[in-house]
């Protein structure tokens, strides 16, 4: 069973309808006991870093969602919460990727929204996905490249798009919302 956490960060809905389309058995839940019993977990996130934060703490998932030992994907700002800080609201995260989140800066404008390619796919989450594909995007704030990327970007200036440790995995696009790609990577997923 798949546990969506919704600890008040938005796109929890859209996760679980596309979830529900793949089939799967779903259960949206800001209990920690709850979430400890989850074979897959997902930790979506649409919102500001140091108001959800406080959700967290609020909730107790804060000391819980490092420790998990189950499959577990980050998406958006729930990839960003799982770094070590945000810029956003001088923010502390989980700390379960040792990286800092910044401010985008580059000229373009802001939020990136909209469809982006992203390309240097190199795991698993990725398979039968082609380099260059479209995805679905909506940030202010963006991880640099660094030793846990799994996926690239552009906006003016490569960023991070995915990353990943051990069973931890993070996407700053929204796969819920990218379309067969999206789904194909929330199948991926389901198989570790």
């Amino acid at each position: 069973m798949v546990t969506i956490i919704d600890y008040g960060a938005g796109n929890v809905f859209s996760v679980q309808t596309a979830l529900r389309r793949l089939g799967e058995e779903v259960v949206v839940s800001s209990d920690p006991e709850v979430v400890c019993r989850a074979e897959w977990v997902i930790f979506p996130g649409v919102g500001q870093a140091a108001t959800a934060m406080e959700q967290l703490r609020e909730k107790g998932l804060d000391k819980i969602l490092p420790g998990l030992k189950v499959p577990v994907l980050g998406i958006c700002l729930g990839m960003q919460l799982m770094c070590t800080f945000s810029e956003e609201g001088d923010t502390t995260g989980l700390g379960i990727f040792p990286l800092e989140v910044k401010q985008m800066k580059n000229g373009k404008k802001i939020p990136h929204m909209g469809w982006n390619r992203i390309y240097g796919l190199h795991s698993d989450l990725f398979r039968r996905v082609r380099e260059m594909e479209w995805s679905y995007f909506v940030h202010s704030y963006y991880l640099p490249c660094n030793e846990y990327q799994i996926a690239g970007c552009d906006y003016g200036g490569e960023f991070c798009a995915a990353v990943r440790k051990e069973n931890f995995w993070g996407c700053q696009f929204h796969p819920e919302k990218s379309s067969a790609m999206g789904e194909m990577i929330l199948r991926n997923f389901l198989m570790f």
